[in-house]
């Protein structure tokens, strides 16, 4: 078994055309994924699907037991992979995340999914702070276009600024072929 996971955040029908909440470039980050997902399986990593689930009345994403909540086709879970379905951004709080990494001897995570700007980044950073060595496939990642203060903010720039922080002090970024060709060197 390997001492590194894939973390897929959040791949969830809400977030595709069609969605409440569609995300730019949303169908070409799952297919990135799928493929870091079929190395990871070739691989033997730990695979873990994050499943976000909004317990709020009227939710307007994700309301627990609806259609957009469940994962999307692309990265529909193996009975075998984990789970865990959390509430929050950030995939660790409140979760049993850690104590399951930490049951299989995971020292690095690669992570993709969304939103970019919210749950990829609030688990990327608590990861590095819990002492894991993180990688981000930045082509595996979506966002969404925001507004601060009068100022509309594209979806390629968000997802742009979020990748540069994170790679600032957090994580390695890596494109899905890039990962899919050092998994290879290393196999």
């Amino acid at each position: 078994m390997s001492d590194r996971a894939l973390i897929l955040i959040d791949i969830q029908n809400d977030y595709f055309p069609g969605g409440k909440w569609e995300l730019a470039n949303m169908n070409e980050a799952a297919g990135n994924a799928r493929q870091a997902l079929d190395v990871a399986r070739t691989n033997g990593d730990v695979i873990v699907h994050i499943r976000h689930e909004n317990t709020m009345e009227g939710a307007p994403l994700f309301a627990r037991g609806t259609q957009g909540a469940e994962t999307h086709d692309t990265v529909k879970p193996r009975p075998e992979e984990a789970v865990v379905v959390k509430h929050h951004a950030n995939s660790f709080r409140e979760t049993g995340l850690k104590e399951l990494l930490d049951g299989h001897g995971v020292a690095q995570l690669v992570v993709c999914g969304a939103m970019s700007q919210m749950c990829v980044d609030a688990t990327v950073r608590a990861a590095a702070d819990l002492g894991y060595d993180c990688t981000v496939i930045h082509d595996a990642c979506a966002a969404r276009a925001t507004e601060h203060a009068g100022v509309n903010v594209p979806a390629q720039q968000v997802h742009a600024a979020f990748m540069a922080s994170l790679g600032f002090g957090y994580a390695a970024l890596i494109s899905t072929q890039a990962f899919i060709a050092a998994s290879d060197e290393d196999g």
